[in-house]
């Protein structure tokens, strides 16, 4: 058994993210919705999701300042999301407020600090001008999670270890999930087994379940 799957709808329309999550709700703890789609058709699709009768986690990944961010998370919680992301790197004030925000809307809600994106390695942070290891930036941005009411971190399978140190009541939602090794845009990638065995509280899986011929029989196979 691994860890409670989280299905990242990235997809062209509405219609298609409502229609997967009733088939999928039986084989999952959720769905993932992300600023392409939401772009697209706006935040009343939340709404729609939640009718699934599975928590809906808004992956908008916020990063702003504290003001604007306090706005956008007080109207991802009064549509209905259960989990909100804000990057870990806009600091304390504005994760605060993120956390404030949602609370005003859904006291239920929590916000997921965003680590470093699972399509970034080393390399790629030393280039914007961040000393490796990434771990250690894990580190000191899971303490600000943890000090500002966070609920949780998303951070790839390497990093769990790092949380669980540091901050120990955060949950780890881990994205960059494969079933099988793949190449396409993330780096730091595990599959399901790696990354519970690594201690994962949930998994983030979206094209592995949402382009398979038979999505449901996908999950529930992962699932097992």
């Amino acid at each position: 058994m691994v860890a409670p799957i989280i299905v990242a709808l990235d997809v062209d329309s509405a219609e298609r993210a409502v229609r997967l999550a009733r088939d999928l709700q039986p084989h999952v703890a959720g769905f993932k919705v992300g600023l392409g789609l939401l772009a697209r058709v706006g935040p009343g699709l939340i709404e729609r999701l939640t009718e699934a009768g599975k928590p809906v986690f808004v992956d908008a990944k916020l990063h702003d300042i504290p003001d604007q961010v306090h706005r956008a998370a007080t109207e991802y919680g009064r549509h209905g999301a259960r989990w909100v992301t804000a990057h870990a790197s806009g600091g304390a004030a504005m994760l605060s407020a993120a956390v404030e925000g949602l609370a005003s809307t859904a006291p239920g809600g929590g916000v997921l600090a965003v680590t470093v994106l699972t399509s970034l390695d080393e390399a790629a942070i030393e280039e914007i001008g961040i000393e490796p290891p990434i771990a250690d930036l894990v580190a000191s941005m899971a303490a600000v999670a943890d000090r500002t009411g966070c609920e949780g971190a998303v951070c790839s399978t390497h990093e769990i270890g790092v949380i669980r140190t540091v901050a120990p009541r955060l949950i780890s939602v881990v994205p960059g999930i494969r079933p099988e090794p793949t190449d396409d845009d993330q780096a730091r990638t595990a599959t399901p087994g790696v990354a519970t065995a690594a201690g994962a509280d949930y998994l983030v899986i979206g094209r592995p379940i949402t382009s398979a011929d038979d999505p449901a029989a996908a999950a529930a196979a992962i699932a097992r």
